[in-house]
């Protein structure tokens, strides 16, 4: 009986390192779930069988139903320094029942709710964590960008923290970094300006800290593409779908040619839109695209004119 749970277990293992049947050494597992086995289509060998099955007893078919059904918590997340293991006590001074509590259990309850709050960080590590934490949540809620931006700018903080990067610098400095550098790697156009805009560091900082970590970190990250910017911009001016595709024709075009080599991407996109305005007979003024792009007037007047010749075309008049 020993024996032969040792050899299940070593061909288990086997089959686990290799990917292959331990038996006749071929790639042919396959997953059999109506028996809930996996089984070796060459030999016939069945590796496992009556596996755990994780999934829910029951059938929601909506968020309140799921609500009600569940049996557990949330989802662990990287965006909280304890990634969402904690006990919480709730607000509302009630008994399992619903049943309002007497006035001195309610500061029994504060009492209990300000020591949980003081052991959910148990030194300085973990304190300096929570607030980076807290202000990634916060710009990113100021941006509106999604929950996986959230979470990469989570795992960058927290590498850059193991690593030691954080000595000498700020917190917000590396977090608005760290914001910065998730979208850039989730491919979410947000400009740096727009990320300074809700931080609480100035610009230069910003920039020179992005370097540093993800020169540190080994984060390669490709040039931003100007096309990025156009849908996010046409949809905040309300122009026309024409407008849009015209401006994307332009930056694939001028890009082919290099012209946006050094140049901003916001401040290249928001050209290429006013370019397309005017060959779409589109009013667009440039006062609105600077503004949406969070750049100059000068810029946009000098870049459109750069895009029109590259590609050879003005607009009618």
């Amino acid at each position: 009986m020993t024996q032969s749970i040792i050899d299940h277990t070593r061909s288990e293992s086997q089959e686990a390192e290799t990917g292959l049947c331990p038996d006749c050494e071929t790639d042919t597992i396959v997953h059999d779930p109506d028996r809930g086995e996996r089984v070796c289509q060459e030999c016939g060998l069945v590796l496992t069988e009556d596996p755990i099955d994780y999934g829910p007893e029951w059938r929601a078919f909506n968020a309140q139903e799921h609500d009600e059904l569940s049996r557990v918590g949330a989802p662990l997340t990287q965006s909280m320094h304890d990634r969402g293991l904690t006990t919480t006590i709730d607000w509302r001074n009630k008994d399992a029942n619903g049943h309002s509590m007497s006035a001195d259990k309610h500061g029994q309850l504060h009492r209990l709710r300000v020591w949980q709050e003081r052991i959910r960080t148990k030194n300085a590590g973990e304190r300096n964590l929570k607030y980076a934490l807290s202000e990634i949540d916060r710009m990113v809620s100021a941006l509106g960008v999604p929950k996986p931006v959230k979470e990469t700018a989570s795992v960058i903080y927290r590498q850059a923290l193991d690593q030691d990067l954080i000595r000498g610098r700020s917190i917000e400095g590396v977090a608005t970094s760290a914001l910065y550098t998730a979208c850039r790697k989730e491919d979410i156009p947000r400009s740096l300006e727009e990320v300074t805009s809700v931080s609480r560091v100035d610009q230069r900082e910003i920039g020179r800290t992005y370097r540093y970590i993800a020169d540190e970190l080994g984060i390669n990250l490709e040039p931003t593409n100007p096309r990025q910017f156009v849908p996010r911009f046409c949809s905040e001016l309300d122009v026309g779908k024409d407008v849009e595709t015209k401006a994307i024709e332009i930056i694939d075009r001028t890009t082919e040619q290099g012209l946006h080599s050094g140049k901003s991407p916001t401040g290249f996109a928001a050209a290429a839109i006013y370019a397309a305005g005017l060959l779409c007979d589109e009013t667009i003024p440039q006062r609105a695209v600077a503004d949406t792009a969070q750049t100059t007037v000068v810029t946009v007047r000098n870049r459109y004119r750069e895009q029109l010749e590259a590609i050879d075309q003005q607009p009618a008049t």
